[in-house]
């Protein structure tokens, strides 16, 4: 199986989450080998250099995943973007923003899936490369954990768990295994969440600035705000599955296993693909 690539360069407008910041992305094709790297058009020199993505440049996982260099040049909210190219299967891209995090869109991965399908996707000379798991990895953090077990593909199941109403009427475990499922079908379309009682206190670490009801699931004491209601019965634990997908692309290989995660979040979704990726750069 080769590499793959975008056909062409495709641009897109929107505005940050957390920063609030009106956003122009453009994603580029890429060589190959050359990974996922993320460029901020708007910083001169050595700040607006190219940032190959790796795990352990996501230092900022607060309410999401951020890329922080050691120059301090932030590019956030990467997950979802990320996800769309893992489940395309794009291995080299270059993305460049001139804002410190990557628009939201709708809070889901589909609009950058309408992207990829516009830019289109070219085949490479050089081979894909896969990271098949051999034998169990783990990280865990009081009650929670993400583990990696052997699977002759690419499966997912993800428990979440959250003291309130609206999450007690559908199943909160969703398992997907792709030889079978499509990605589009059962995650694209699910959005981020988030509860009202956590706006104030969001705001005052400038996060969330840019949420509205057009870009996130807002939940109450009781119930969702969104006049439209779900667009999945189980819409958070998908919208979680689709963030850890997002996740574990920064490891920077295909996964071949089945990956079994329980209450977890950005942080140790990172310190997983971290701990795979030093395995890889051991080999």
């Amino acid at each position: 199986m080769l590499q793959r690539t975008l056909a062409k360069s495709i641009s897109v407008t929107g505005v940050g989450l957390h920063s609030g910041e009106r956003v122009a992305l453009t994603l580029h094709p890429a060589p190959e080998n050359s990974g996922i790297s993320f460029r901020r058009t708007d910083l001169d020199g050595e700040m607006g250099e190219t940032i190959k993505l790796t795990p352990y440049l996501i230092n900022d996982t607060r309410l999401s995943s951020t890329i922080v260099t050691d120059k301090g040049v932030r590019v956030g909210t990467i997950e979802h973007i990320m996800s769309a190219l893992s489940a395309y299967g794009i291995d080299n891209a270059l993305i460049e923003l001139n804002a410190p995090e990557i628009p939201i869109m709708d809070g889901s991965s589909l609009p950058f899936i309408y992207l990829l399908q516009d830019a289109g996707v070219v085949d490479q000379k050089a081979q894909k490369r896969f990271l098949k798991i051999l034998k169990p990895v783990e990280v865990k953090e009081a009650g929670k954990w993400v583990r990696f077990t052997p699977y002759d593909g690419f499966k997912v199941t993800l428990t979440i768990e959250f003291d309130h109403p609206v999450f007690n009427r559908s199943s909160p475990t969703f398992e997907i295994d792709f030889a079978g499922k499509s990605y589009i079908d059962e995650i694209a379309r699910a959005r981020t969440f988030g509860f009202m009682h956590e706006v104030e206190m969001m705001r005052a670490h400038n996060l969330g600035l840019g949420g509205n009801l057009n870009n996130a699931i807002v939940i109450d004491d009781m119930d969702v705000l969104n006049p439209e209601g779900l667009r999945y019965p189980d819409e958070f634990v998908r919208h979680k599955t689709l963030d850890l997908i997002g996740d574990l692309a920064a490891v920077g290989r295909p996964i071949r296993a089945h990956v079994v995660a329980v209450r977890s979040g950005h942080e140790l979704h990172l310190r997983l693909a971290d701990r795979l990726r030093a395995l890889l750069s051991g080999a």
